[in-house]
């Protein structure tokens, strides 16, 4: 589960500035503060470790935050923070840019420069989900990185859904990960964040290999995904909606031991087990749930069905029933 740092609800009014700024300095980055409702501050703060990187879920009344040369010189972890705004609003100035933010936003800054940063200029409470990483691990130069820090991060929908999704699904499932899961995730957040990075300043040449074909991993599953239901989602339609060759497109599933034959194959045969062991839907003909997820002949749904799991659907589903009995 998150670690909760900071949970103000818990202490009384008088101590609740304070400890936000020593669990900021801790969990975070040293800045200083101002808080326009002093009496009435309230903040939560949640973190899970994710190898280097670190995710932070944080809820916030209004405060002005100040980031100065001074403390830099004093403690510098050398982080990137990339912020997903998830309710209220926020503003963020360094090297002389100014985001203004509202939720979906994104905004990546350096705990290296001198920042300063608003949250509820109209008095309302915000939130945001923030990756921090050491920037050692960026694969972007520091000047491209430099050249989007406090701007609000303009990336194409799918990545930008990719990584959105990505986020709020590890808060969701943190609890679940191993360590060996954890260690791959903070690979997979780093290169999802050099290529939003990368897409907002059109600078996608400056990508590795290897991070651009992570990123198009992760891009064009979410887009199988959301089309398993489509009989007709191939690995050439897979590789027209994102414009680039089944070559290019088969290249980036090989560090992941499987193709984009296989993914869909193994995404669809998933849920249709999922759907025939709800017991909410054993009414539903077998052959439904194949056409649900892409099979709209039942005999190549049974084939594939059969092939994957060892046993037809109709089997798959009563056994299902007698393992669910008391």
């Amino acid at each position: 589960m998150l670690t909760t740092v900071l949970d103000t609800s818990r202490l009384p009014n008088s101590e609740r500035t304070e400890a936000w700024t020593e669990a900021t300095a801790r969990a975070l980055v040293t800045t200083l503060h101002r808080f326009p409702d002093p009496e009435h501050f309230d903040a939560r703060i949640r973190t899970t470790a994710l190898g280097g990187p670190q995710l932070s879920v944080i809820e916030y009344k209004p405060l002005l935050c100040h980031r100065s040369a001074a403390l830099i010189r004093r403690s510098d972890p050398e982080l990137y923070q990339l912020a997903l705004m998830t309710s209220g609003r926020q503003a963020i100035s360094q090297a002389g840019r100014r985001a203004a933010l509202e939720p979906g936003d994104f905004v990546v800054y350096d705990s290296s420069r001198p920042f300063e940063a608003m949250t509820g200029p109209d008095g309302q409470p915000a939130g945001s989900l923030l990756l921090q990483f050491p920037r050692k691990l960026m694969p972007l130069p520091e000047n491209l990185v430099a050249a989007a820090c406090a701007t609000p991060l303009k990336v194409s929908k799918g990545l930008g859904h990719v990584l959105r999704q990505t986020l709020r699904a590890l808060v969701d499932t943190e609890a679940d990960l191993t360590e060996g899961d954890r260690t791959r995730m903070a690979n997979t957040l780093v290169q999802l964040a050099a290529s939003a990075v990368a897409a907002h300043t059109e600078q996608t040449d400056g990508l590795s290999p290897s991070t651009q074909a992570a990123a198009l991993h992760h891009e064009t599953m979410a887009f199988i995904t959301a089309n398993l239901h489509d009989a007709r989602l191939t690995p050439a339609t897979v590789a027209a909606a994102h414009h680039v060759s089944l070559r290019t497109l088969h290249r980036a599933y090989q560090p992941y031991g499987t193709t984009v034959s296989d993914t869909i194959r193994r995404e669809r045969i998933a849920r249709c087990r999922r759907d025939l062991e709800d017991p909410l839907l054993h009414a539903r003909p077998v052959s439904a749930i194949g056409a649900r997820w892409g099979y709209p002949r039942a005999s190549d749904f049974t084939r594939a069905f059969k092939a994957a799991v060892g046993m037809t659907p109709t089997a798959y589903r009563a056994s299902a029933r007698c393992e669910a009995r008391p």
